[in-house]
């Protein structure tokens, strides 16, 4: 833990800013995130470029830095020639990477509490044809769960402040996951992707978020990587059905082709818009894809 008191703690008092888009940071510094396994290419190639990027969202107002696991798998990592013992430790070292960089940023002179929450994406970002926005992976609740397991058993063990189960498309895939983190002793947060008021699969909100409504592992749910038209109602409905707090991290506003791996459209995420976010019940607020450290700042210093 980087701090005497628990991210739960944290949300149960007040309102904690997450970090932005790690790919975006990256990319800005000048790499190439074009392969299957995204981001998760750095662990093996260039964790010190993680860590700086992590870093680069610390000093920017970041309390919380999300993994560079995300794409991160046994059987991604299997595809390019990395057995399952080296996996693991690419795995934990995404967590030790996000420490280092908290770490950095107190002898830097940051003294307000930072946390590390290890991404956990959906089965489709594994998969890295776009599928993580449509969901319905023609497998069973039991089958995700068998998928999920043991990563998030290495995640774990790394020693996270949470488990960020994010960019869901689907409730199946969040009922194998709420399944998969039973016993692992970390909180979890859970956050899908979705598009007005449903899930990227179709399902209404209401019953989305009522799945982590009991789970006692779950110290947050709401939404990630959508479009930031689509936080508010989402959020105000998952503080309504579920009485937790609400975490929030939409992207730019740009779309992502899946086939192209380019983005389209123009940004539409503000920082004033966090304000309403947090009115509607969010805790936990950022941003996602293509949403820099600038823009971490101003939300920063909008929730100050």
């Amino acid at each position: 833990m980087t701090s005497a008191s628990s991210l739960a703690e944290a949300l149960a008092t007040g309102t904690v800013v997450l970090d932005g888009g790690m790919s975006n940071q990256l990319e800005a510094a000048g790499h190439d995130l074009s392969d299957a396994l995204w981001s998760a290419r750095l662990l093996a190639e260039s964790p010190e470029a993680i860590t700086r990027a992590h870093l680069a969202y610390f000093e920017a107002g970041a309390d919380v830095a999300i993994t560079a696991s995300y794409q991160a798998t046994f059987e991604g990592f299997a595809r390019r020639g990395i057995g399952r013992e080296r996996a693991a430790e690419l795995l934990a070292l995404s967590v030790e990477s996000a420490r280092e960089a908290a770490r950095r940023a107190r002898t830097g002179g940051i003294a307000r509490a930072l946390w590390v929450a290890a991404s956990a994406g959906p089965y489709g970002a594994m998969l890295a044809d776009g599928s993580e926005y449509r969901g319905r992976y023609g497998l069973s609740v039991a089958e995700l769960e068998r998928f999920h397991r043991p990563r998030l058993e290495v995640l774990a063990a790394a020693g996270p402040d949470a488990l960020a189960l994010e960019t869901v498309p689907d409730s199946d895939e969040a009922e194998a996951l709420l399944r998969a983190v039973r016993g692992l002793g970390v909180p979890v947060w859970l956050s899908y992707s979705v598009a007005g008021g449903r899930t990227r699969a179709g399902q209404p909100l209401e019953e989305a978020f009522a799945l982590a409504a009991d789970a006692d592992e779950v110290i947050a749910v709401g939404v990630n990587c959508c479009a930031p038209r689509d936080v508010e109602g989402a959020v105000a409905t998952a503080a309504r059905v579920t009485g937790r707090p609400v975490v929030a991290y939409p992207n730019s506003g740009e779309s992502w082709d899946a086939e192209a791996r380019t983005w389209h459209g123009r940004p539409a995420f503000s920082p004033d818009q966090v304000r309403t976010w947090r009115a509607a019940g969010a805790r936990l607020i950022g941003g996602c894809c293509r949403v820099p450290p600038r823009t971490i700042e101003a939300v920063a210093r909008a929730l100050a």
